[in-house]
């Protein structure tokens, strides 16, 4: 098969001819029609994630068809057309069993713990606990581009923070997962702000359905911005980013009895901040929600959205590419270039 293989970190990937992916017993070697391209796989690219070894192929927001499963594979069939959470559950363990296959001890994550979907297959292991069916009426390419950041914002808002119709919800970063949220937030009936630092991002935010903006450029106290802009704070606040910075923001832009909920994932400096713990938490009564993906089962209530068309995600796809422009798009995202949502829909140029 052909694959974008990553031989040095920060490098350019080969475009190169490699083994295709033995299929598991109880999994599914799916054909890649389409894969996002992600902030997670520029952590990969930069060699910030230790699951990550040399030589290595990225890419964990895909969709597809079948092409092959294996003889205890019972749910799927050559020919469906699928897409799956970047985290792989086990299928067996208490975790899994009681519906958080993303704490599994014995997960697999796609495009990182193994060789991903920058390439035209992927193998999904235990394919009838992971794999997930796509409606007739969702393309591959706004399949790919809900990726992570959809299934990641739904449920940091409909489980985590369990948002509240008439709510406000502050959304730090207007990147794939921050305009993901605003969509999700206003499908839920609650109040999006959202919060970053490119007008042109924030353009975009606003045509999604926020109903207010904030570009902190320039501004010291993002928090008591936030907070006068809703009469008291945020009720929920989301760190679409994973940095020390909108971390502290989003915890300052909450009202007393907020919920924060971390989202993007923090690196390298920013994986340890310090914490107002006495006036900020404890005084304010504040509730800090940790989240990572979102497992197979839970992609029904989204698919529910979709197919009643309460919730778009080809809203947020920008442009398509093929595979070799993958090698633009990686820098892009490490300079916060762009608006939206990119994908890989061409795997032979």
């Amino acid at each position: 098969m052909r694959a974008a293989v990553m031989e040095a970190y920060k490098g350019t990937l080969a475009m190169a001819a490699v083994a295709d992916p033995p299929c598991p017993r109880d999994g599914a070697i799916v054909a890649v029609r389409a894969c996002g391209v992600c902030r997670s796989d520029l952590h990969a690219w930069n060699g910030a994630d230790p699951d990550v070894h040399l030589p290595h192929v990225m890419g964990h927001e895909m969709a597809g068809e079948v092409c092959e499963v294996g003889p205890d594979c019972t749910q799927f069939a050559i020919g469906d057309r699928v897409t799956a959470p970047f985290i792989i559950g086990c299928g067996h363990c208490p975790d899994c069993r009681a519906g958080q296959p993303t704490i599994c001890d014995r997960q697999e994550v796609m495009g990182f713990t193994y060789w991903g979907a920058f390439a035209e297959l992927v193998s999904v292991a235990h394919a009838d606990f992971n794999l997930v069916r796509l409606p007739d009426g969702l393309s591959f390419v706004h399949a790919a581009g809900m990726g992570c950041r959809v299934t990641t914002a739904w449920r940091a808002l409909a489980d985590r923070a369990a948002v509240k119709p008439g709510e406000w919800v502050a959304i730090h970063g207007s990147g794939g997962v921050g305009l993901s949220a605003v969509m999700i937030a206003r499908s839920l009936g609650a109040r999006p702000l959202a919060i970053d630092i490119s007008d042109a991002a924030l353009a975009m935010a606003t045509e999604l359905g926020a109903e207010a903006v904030l570009n902190v450029s320039g501004i010291e106290d993002v928090g008591n911005c936030v907070r006068e802009m809703t009469g008291g704070g945020a009720h929920v606040s989301i760190d679409a980013l994973g940095i020390a910075a909108t971390f502290q923001n989003s915890l300052r832009s909450l009202r007393k009895l907020g919920r924060h909920v971390q989202v993007g994932m923090p690196v390298g400096s920013h994986a340890t901040v310090t914490l107002e713990l006495l006036d900020l938490v404890y005084a304010r009564q504040l509730s800090l929600h940790g989240m990572r993906g979102l497992g197979a089962a839970g992609f029904a209530a989204l698919m529910e959205q979709i197919e009643a068309g309460t919730f778009d995600p080809g809203r947020l796809v920008s442009r398509c590419i093929a595979l070799s422009g993958i090698n633009d798009a990686l820098p892009q995202l490490d300079r916060f270039q762009g608006v939206g949502v990119t994908v890989i829909d061409d795997f032979v140029n």
